[in-house]
């Protein structure tokens, strides 16, 4: 059944919100009343009235932030049901699993039944995907989705939201069983990120770059030019497993049996690198997102810091004249790597493969700036300056 979800229109209740209100360091200002979640959780509630008046759905809302969105529907569902609360992890402790997140809080039979999953909050669709693999394995005999907010300009994924109660643009929100940092779950109202906190003047960087395009010393340069944090996925790799963290030991797990470190860990790790940095004026991100999923999840990340990714640049350079830059650097680096020619080629293949989703994604956004990387190092120097003075 396609249903009809309330889509958020910009009405006078919104008066009666209260004023600005501050969450640690950032402020929130109004955006959505109680009246107007509501009136969107009934229409919720009608229609799985109608879809579900000759059985008995299991709701299972989803930890922490959906406890006041099933409360709500709760009052207003007038079948039988039943209702239970699960959370997903990505690990427990540093014992790694083959599933990068798991439920904790599941312990219904549920094979034969019908399940409907009820969120807080639906951006990226990256939760949705993992609880309908996860839910897939429990026999269930139909599986729904819903969620109280809905933000379509973000969603990537092609699975189908059965009950939507708002529709809205990507802003960060508080309020109504969403928080920052701990605070906001339990305001009545929802609030969005007040427009002073987006900071104007940091600058975020991704830097991209084949195998011998001159990304590391670019890299140098960009950091000391611009008084960046120079962010490593190979740096931060190392100094997880050198000094022995969780993360660090979770990781060393999947590259012991030589399987990918999963995109979560990575991601965590890198958060953990930016929030050790407060103070920082801009990130230079090397090596980072190299998936879709990643750049959706920095996306993220950044929107809750009152940050965004400024701009993609990308050090563009000929395979042809890659190759032979290697080859020559082979002679001397002794790097075995530089001295296949194979390789080289099958590095350059996997590289391509897995950049040209992101340089799509980026382009989407207005934010991919290619850049000429063949030339003397001052030259390539120079054109980036060029491009990134563009961005202040």
């Amino acid at each position: 059944m396609v249903n009809t979800d309330y889509f958020l229109k910009f009405v006078p209740s919104f008066l009666k919100l209260n004023p600005v209100i501050q969450l640690h360091d950032k402020h929130f200002e109004p955006f959505i009343s109680s009246d107007e979640i509501d009136f969107a959780i009934q229409n919720m509630a009608k229609q799985m009235d109608d879809d579900f008046f000759d059985e008995i759905p299991v709701f299972i809302g989803v930890l922490n932030g959906s406890f006041k969105v099933i409360s709500d529907l709760m009052k207003y569902y007038r079948g039988m049901c039943e209702v239970s609360f699960v959370k997903l992890a990505s690990y427990e402790g540093t014992q790694s699993t083959n599933q990068v997140k798991q439920l904790i809080g599941l312990n219904e039979d549920l094979e034969g039944k019908t399940v409907v999953i009820v969120e807080d909050i639906v951006d990226t669709g990256n939760t949705v995907e993992e609880l309908k693999a996860i839910f897939k394995e429990k026999k269930v005999k139909h599986l729904k989705i819903a969620t109280l907010f809905f933000k379509p300009d973000a969603y990537k994924k092609d699975i189908k939201l059965d009950y939507v109660g708002i529709r809205i643009p990507d802003r960060f929100i508080v309020g109504f069983g969403l928080d920052y940092d701990g605070l906001g779950r339990n305001l009545p109202d929802v609030y969005q990120l007040a427009k002073e906190n987006i900071n104007t003047q940091m600058i975020n960087i991704v830097l991209f770059g084949k195998p011998g395009a001159g990304k590391g010393t670019q890299a140098d340069f960009l950091k000391e030019k611009y008084n960046l944090v120079h962010l490593s996925t190979g740096d931060i790799f190392r100094y997880n497993i050198k000094n022995d963290t969780d993360l660090g030991r979770l990781a060393k797990t999947y590259m012991d049996k030589g399987d990918l470190v999963p995109d979560e860990v990575t991601i965590q790790m890198l958060q953990s690198e930016v929030d050790k940095n407060p103070q920082a004026k801009g990130f230079l991100f090397d090596g980072f997102p190299r998936t879709i999923a990643q750049a959706e999840a920095l996306d993220a990340f950044l929107s809750s810091k009152g940050q965004e990714v400024t701009a993609t640049v990308a050090l563009e350079a000929d395979d042809e004249i890659l190759v032979q830059r290697l080859l020559e650097r082979g002679k001397t680096s002794g790097r075995p790597d530089d001295q296949d020619e194979e390789k080289i080629r099958n590095r350059y293949e996997e590289y391509n493969q897995k950049t040209a989703p992101l340089m799509d994604y980026y382009k989407k956004q207005n934010k991919f700036k290619p850049v000429d990387g063949i030339g003397q190092i001052a030259e390539v120097t120079e054109r980036l300056s060029i491009v990134i003075d563009g961005l202040l």
